[in-house]
């Protein structure tokens, strides 16, 4: 049995190195941290596969290959089975904070997107390397919220996932949207055009029609113009011959008182 002063010692050496170890990954960046961690992963748990025996046993394997959801609800979690929480252990350690995307068919809008494989996971493809699988950018890398519809166990889910993407990716991801956007825009333009067209189309037709009104007012006022001179020439005509009428009536008269005088 240990003695009380090596479990103590035992147990100052253990918080030490857990001290050390901290203080270690907290001056490390995130890239660095990432591939220590990735590091110490490997050597903790390594890549061993169990060996299976000729018995036809179910293996942790096939239970996880059996059990294993995309994303566990709280109606999974309910449900206590040891191949269930097997699962659920197996889903926990899972990094399932990234994902790869399938940009193939960008331009259709359509993106396919996955978990990442263990050698992604280490080596980083999907968190400091583009999500896009076709795209190895790993500089001026961008986080984005994506949803992930899929069908799982007969049922439809959706769930929100962060993708990594470079700039150039990132512009797939809404490339069908904005082009859809720039059409809309140009047939609104093409649209007022057209109105505006008509509009001034309108305006020319009620410049001819006033030309044409003023036009005809014109003629009316000289044709009124004209009658009313040749009314007044008529009646100024009238007056001069009634008064040469009366005149010639007067040195009628006076003629003849004339006469009468020399008479006398």
């Amino acid at each position: 049995m240990a003695s009380l002063g090596s479990l103590k010692s035992s147990i100052f050496d253990r918080e030490e190195r857990k001290m050390q170890y901290q203080s270690h990954i907290r001056g490390l960046n995130a890239y660095d941290r990432h591939k220590k961690f990735m590091n110490d992963y490997v050597q903790f748990y390594g890549n061993t596969k169990d060996v299976h025996n000729d018995m036809p046993i179910k293996t942790d394997q096939d239970t996880i290959r059996e059990g294993y959801r995309f994303i566990i609800s709280e109606e999974d979690d309910m449900d206590s089975t040891w191949e269930k929480r097997l699962v659920k252990r197996y889903y926990d350690k899972l990094f399932k904070e990234y994902c790869i995307a399938d940009m193939s068919q960008y331009k259709m809008g359509q993106i396919g997107l996955r978990w990442r494989t263990e050698k992604e996971v280490i080596s980083g493809k999907g968190q400091f390397i583009c999500g896009n699988r076709a795209c190895n950018e790993n500089k001026s890398l961008g986080s984005y919220e994506v949803n992930f519809s899929y069908t799982e166990a007969g049922e439809s889910k959706q769930a929100l996932v962060k993708l990594v993407a470079c700039k150039r990716c990132a512009e797939k991801l809404t490339y069908k949207r904005n082009k859809e956007k720039e059409h809309s825009q140009v047939r609104e333009k093409d649209k007022y055009k057209r109105k505006r067209e008509r509009s001034r189309d309108g305006d020319s037709t009620d410049d001819e029609y006033d030309k044409s009104t003023n036009r005809s007012k014109k003629v009316k006022r000289l044709h009124l113009q004209q009658m009313m001179g040749g009314l007044m020439k008529i009646i100024l005509r009238s007056f001069l011959r009634e008064c040469s009428r009366d005149w010639v009536n007067l040195l009628s008269q006076k003629k003849s008182s004339l006469y009468h005088i020399l008479n006398i």
